[in-house]
């Protein structure tokens, strides 16, 4: 399965964790990545602690743990590869729910990308059945 058919298929919650140059860290509750056909992926970001350390240091960690009744998901290693503003897109992929005066208010938005290094499943360092 691909990583755009698995997020289509699963739900759950997703947590993206960051660090400063210090190794200070700072954990997330973020959507479903956005999946692009090159297997890259993006998250509609705020200027806020998780954007302010991936300006410092391109690595993350996303978390997505699915509903079910054991423990199951998967870790995305991330490396950020670009970041884009004003782009239609971003307010083509924003939340439903926001307004367009507070979406206004909330400006600045990021559309964030990263390349994935590594996926491993939720618990342990087994394999995954997912394809990138």
């Amino acid at each position: 399965m691909t990583l755009k058919q698995y997020f289509n298929k699963k739900e759950g919650v997703g947590v993206l964790s960051t660090s400063n140059l210090q190794g200070m860290v700072t954990s997330a509750i973020y959507s479903k990545p956005y999946v692009f056909d090159d297997n890259t992926i993006a998250f509609v970001m705020r200027k806020r602690l998780t954007y302010e350390n991936l300006k410092q240091n391109p690595f993350a960690c996303y978390l997505f743990l699915e509903v079910a009744e054991v423990y199951s998901g998967i870790r995305l290693f991330l490396k950020k590869i670009k970041e884009e503003t004003d782009n239609p897109l971003i307010d083509a992929l924003k939340r439903p729910y926001l307004t367009p005066e507070r979406d206004e208010e909330l400006r600045p938005k990021f559309l964030v990308y990263f390349k994935i290094e590594k996926i491993l499943p939720l618990i342990g360092d087994g394999k995954v059945d997912i394809d990138i």
